[in-house]
């Protein structure tokens, strides 16, 4: 009898799981450090120095390529283009879904902060050596 519900519970636990959700290749982790080193601070904002976060929100097709971006919360022009050109470079990795053709629905926060001033890096030190291809000649002994 024990068998039985076992099986019982095995085959619901099946059904629950119908649809797959796409997932970024190694992880949240990866999918933040992927938007960040892809991210620019907008060349036209740096005067004004703005700084905040956009959100985003994305479709995702079957094929795991994002199709389609909205901005929910903007800062303003240039950084919600910034936002929308990263978001636009992710693949995921979509699960076959029996067969079924599902578009996903995701949401990103994108935070941009003004970069920070790099300090002047002295110029490196160039050094030059020459050298002398002339091998010196032995001493000769002087004869009496």
């Amino acid at each position: 009898m024990l068998n039985g519900k076992r099986k019982c519970m095995e085959k619901d636990k099946k059904k629950t799981k119908f649809i797959f959700h796409p997932e970024y290749p190694g992880g949240p982790k990866e999918l933040t450090k992927f938007i960040y080193v892809q991210l620019k601070y907008p060349q036209s904002a740096l005067e004004s120095g703005v700084e905040g976060t956009v959100m985003v929100e994305y479709d995702i097709d079957y094929q795991g390529v994002v199709i389609a971006t909205r901005i929910l919360h903007s800062l303003g022009k240039a950084f919600d283009e910034e936002a929308a050109r990263v978001v636009r470079l992710l693949k995921f990795d979509v699960p076959r879904n029996r067969g079924v053709h599902v578009v996903f629905h995701q949401k990103a926060r994108i935070k941009f902060t003004k970069p920070k001033p790099q300090p002047a890096q002295p110029a490196p030190m160039q050094v030059s050596y020459t050298t002398v291809s002339k091998a010196p000649e032995p001493a000769q002994k002087e004869q009496e």
